[in-house]
């Protein structure tokens, strides 16, 4: 008897977005600046209620970034929301209709990360989808090739609870263990708000500058 070829079918499957802005130096320097402004302001643009540790290299704004009418801040505003519209659209199979009664709002809020500056592993609840843009991923480190990396755990919490050769190298979706990136200036990284993420220490001596935005909507047709 021929062997009999399986089939098979990728379950449980967690979707990321990556895009980049075009050309993106005139704008992160906006960003930059304008972020510089709020900051030199003292505490009055910063979280009160940061969920991280309070740390002396770690700024954290409000979360009420997208509404400032900042002509770099609405600029960005408009990219993020454009492709978070695209991946709803996209994975829901919605019509423009659809889309159309669909209310969608956001937190957005600027890290500026110093030497030593990190985020502990948390997720985002309360939102289906999350965003991280690049402004500037701070210097290169020799040797330190973590060195401000956002990191993804396995939203699987049981698929490494015993490994041999039979799964410890499963391929591609099917494998195991954290994803990390290296963000680059201009990037856009969108995923589903649930997945448990870090941001390793940052040891450059000049400063790692991101974006963050949470999104959530109506329920469709309510």
């Amino acid at each position: 008897m021929a062997a009999i070829e399986p089939q098979i079918i990728s379950m449980f499957a967690t979707p990321f977005a990556v895009l980049h802005y075009p050309e993106p130096d005139q704008l992160n320097r906006e960003l930059e600046k304008f972020f510089d402004q709020l900051t030199a302001r003292g505490d009055k643009h910063r979280n009160p209620r940061p969920h991280n540790y309070v740390q002396d290299n770690l700024f954290e704004s409000n979360f009420d970034l997208f509404k400032y009418d900042n002509p770099a801040v609405q600029q960005l505003r408009h990219f993020i929301l454009q492709s978070i519209g695209w991946i709803i659209t996209r994975l829901n199979g919605y019509s423009k209709e659809q889309l159309s009664s669909i209310q969608l709002h956001t937190d957005a809020w600027f890290h500026i990360t110093e030497h030593a500056g990190y985020f502990y592993t948390h997720n985002h609840p309360m939102a289906s989808w999350s965003a991280v843009y690049c402004v500037d991923p701070g210097e290169d480190v020799p040797g330190k090739k973590d060195s401000g990396i956002l990191r993804f755990h396995d939203p699987r919490p049981h698929c490494s609870v015993y490994l041999d050769a039979g799964n410890a190298n499963l391929q591609g979706a099917f494998g195991t263990g954290s994803y990390n990136f290296k963000l680059q200036a201009g990037q856009l990284l969108l995923f589903p708000s649930y997945l448990q993420h870090e941001v390793a220490p940052f040891m450059g001596h000049n400063r790692r500058i991101t974006v963050a935005v949470n999104c959530w909507t109506n329920r469709y047709g309510g």
